[in-house]
């Protein structure tokens, strides 16, 4: 009985792996409320309550972002053997349990406790490592949109839930809030484990639902099948040049833009003058416009991922340095419309690169190395905004090294060339091809 339930399939009209991103979609949803983004916008609200100071909350999301980056390369190796059909359902059960932690707990190594751990799991398993090496492994043809729709899910999800959250803080403290996504979590468990899936080949299917064999054309001619991808192992990926310098490019794009981030609603409110509701309305309008991802993955089809990464970089270089200048809610709105479309893409653009340059064998794997750098770089922002703004009384210098981070991660870019293909043995060439 419990086997034939395991081994349920929904038949779709379309192709299952558009399903599987859409299941994904809730997963990551529910655990938005655990990300650093969502905590920057609701940080007000908690700190008042208990009487915290705002480092407190930083040095919270900076720590449960670096045991995230830890837990990271072993996350990557389960990805890739068992999928997200069993860890997700597991970051679920971990995600809810928080949620009730923050929402009871009153002491501040309690607030700790929930979020550091609830951070430390979801971030890999709902939110970033786990979702992408699905959409890799589901999509080939199709797989730059597909990273762009996952890589949309969090901003998207953590700019809905600050408004959620904020407007149930005001009326019914943000303790009900966390109830109510602990509850969510728990509900998404069951849908999860039965529609979800490893690879398309478990199902009987091929990547964007490819024929195996050629088919006639009206033409008359006979289109070829999807040809084996070739696909890096782990251990090959990390001996590469080009490897060191996507991580070395995903660590200070990923500082920038978390400094730049969860610092932006305490700037917009103490140095430009602009209300907490206004200020956190233009953080909200920022990271929900990482929709334009949908924008980047069509471009990435056309002039590559790299030279869109390139031209990200220097855009959302540009747009910290106007944010120096920023005093009036105009202003703000327009940093926030251009900002937002800028540093919106790099997650996605940055694995859009690394699928293309190593393939789906081992992407989950590869991607698990390649995290602790993006998560380090992700907990250092707000703990440098907040050690900046101490130490310098504004925001003006963290403001100017996050311009000169973009703007050097585009000069690796741009010297970070596909790799070579390693030589090999023609039985190994074949056991690792995807």
């Amino acid at each position: 009985m419990l086997l034939s339930i395991l081994n349920w399939r929904l038949r779709t009209p379309f192709y299952y792996g558009w399903l599987v991103l859409a299941i994904t979609s809730l997963a990551t949803f529910a655990a938005s409320g655990l990300t650093q983004v969502v905590l920057g916008g609701i940080q007000v609200y908690i700190t008042d309550e208990n009487g915290w100071d705002d480092g407190s909350l930083a040095f919270a999301s900076t720590l449960g972002t670096w045991f995230s980056g830890i837990v990271a390369p072993f996350i990557g190796r389960l990805a890739d053997r068992f999928g997200p059909r069993w860890l997700m359902p597991c970051g679920l059960v971990i995600a809810g349990l928080c949620y009730f932690v923050l929402a009871g707990g009153d002491a501040v190594w309690q607030f700790y406790a929930g979020f550091v751990i609830g951070r430390m799991m979801v971030n890999s398993v709902l939110i970033g490592l786990v979702p992408r090496t699905a959409a890799v492994n589901f999509f080939r043809r199709r797989r730059n949109m597909a990273l762009a729709m996952v890589s949309i899910f969090r901003p998207t999800a953590g700019a809905i839930n600050i408004q959620i959250i904020s407007v149930i803080a005001v009326h019914q403290g943000y303790r009900a809030a966390y109830r109510y996504m602990g509850v969510l979590s728990l509900i998404l468990i069951l849908p999860v484990m039965l529609l979800m899936r490893r690879r398309p080949e478990d199902i009987g299917l091929l990547p964007d639902g490819a024929n195996p064999e050629p088919v006639q054309a009206s033409g008359g001619d006979r289109t070829r099948p999807l040809t084996p991808e070739f696909s890096w192992t782990a251990r090959e990926a990390i001996r590469t040049r080009a490897f060191w310098l996507l991580a070395s490019i995903t660590f200070l794009g990923t500082m920038a833009s978390s400094g730049t981030g969860f610092s932006l609603v305490p700037y917009l409110v103490e140095d430009a003058g602009l209300s907490i509701a206004a200020a956190a309305g233009v953080l909200s309008l920022g990271t929900f416009l990482a929709v334009a991802n949908l924008v980047w993955g069509y471009l990435a089809d056309r002039i590559t991922p790299r030279r869109c990464l390139i031209f990200m970089m220097v855009g959302a270089g540009g747009m910290t340095a106007f944010l120096i200048g920023v005093n009036s809610l105009a202003a703000a709105l327009i940093f926030a419309l251009v900002w937002g479309v800028f540093s919106g893409g790099l997650g996605s653009l940055e694995n859009m690169v690394l699928a293309e340059y190593f393939g789906r064998g081992s992407y989950g794997t590869i991607l698990g190395y390649f995290s602790p750098m993006q998560m380090i770089a992700l907990g250092l922002g707000p703990a440098l905004a907040s050690t900046v703004r101490s130490v310098a009384g504004n925001y003006d210098v963290l403001y100017g090294a996050m311009m000169a981070a973009y703007l050097i991660s585009a000069v690796l870019m741009y010297v970070a060339r596909p790799p070579r293909r390693p030589i090999r043995e023609p039985a190994e060439s074949v056991s690792s091809s995807g």
